[in-house]
């Protein structure tokens, strides 16, 4: 069983859309997840911009990888790189740390994702 950053039982982050590295709804990750997808993060329309002006279109749906492209309010798990590129650049967005993997605590300060937290 996976753990948050608090060291409890990992919460579901999204069930719809489907996300997580294995799609089971879960910012779950293992050994062959190169890009960390451990924070679930709420969409901001300033964050899925900054995302696609780095070259991860999150809004477009593709289908072939049954991805619905994402909107302002989904919950997605994010790669611990991405969002600490996002939080640098002031345009990180809201995370849900009892559904953030305590794998992130790697990349990000607990202290950091609090700021973020929302509750």
């Amino acid at each position: 069983m996976a753990n948050n950053v608090f060291g409890q039982s990992l919460a579901v982050c999204s069930n719809q859309p489907k996300t997580g590295y294995y799609r089971n709804g879960c910012c779950e990750t293992g050994a062959d997840d190169h890009g960390t997808h451990t924070v679930c993060a709420v969409m901001t329309e300033e964050f899925l911009i900054f995302s696609y002006k780095k070259g991860n279109d999150l809004m477009t749906p593709r289908p072939e990888y049954a991805f619905p492209g994402l909107k302002t309010g989904d919950k997605w798990c994010l790669c611990a790189g991405r969002w600490m590129e996002a939080y640098k650049a002031g345009v990180a967005p809201f995370v849900i740390l009892e559904a953030t993997h305590e794998k992130t605590l790697d990349y990000i300060s607990l202290e950091e994702l609090v700021k973020y937290a929302l509750v």
